[in-house]
């Protein structure tokens, strides 16, 4: 199990990344992630919808409403300033992982 200290910084860069791909609604996100993620990243929508909420005040997002097989849903989509964080926190994340994993990869065993 992952210390959920070290998943919760990097979330709103994982949405923006599936969000990136294609628009979805929150229980299709949360599925999304868990997929991929091998089961690593498991979002409630108690920290999801916040999170996206937040995301929509910052422009990040944009929300509509769908009908699909006789229920209306709210979808998310990403906007030109959501793509732009996106790249700026991929470069960030990839930056920092390498540092992280160069300092782990040095010398002297545990």
């Amino acid at each position: 199990m992952i210390d959920k200290s070290l998943v919760s910084g990097s979330t709103a860069m994982l949405l923006l990344k599936l969000l990136s791909e294609q628009d979805m609604y929150g229980y299709e996100m949360i599925e999304t992630l868990r997929q991929r993620s091998q089961n690593v990243f498991e979002l409630k929508a108690g920290t999801l919808y916040p999170l996206l909420h937040n995301m929509e005040t910052k422009g990040l997002l944009r929300v509509y409403e769908k009908e699909v097989t006789g229920k209306v849903r709210k979808y998310y989509s990403i906007t030109r300033e959501g793509k732009k964080i996106l790249s700026q926190k991929r470069e960030e994340w990839e930056l920092y992982s390498r540092a992280v994993a160069s300092v782990l990869s040095m010398g002297g065993a545990l």
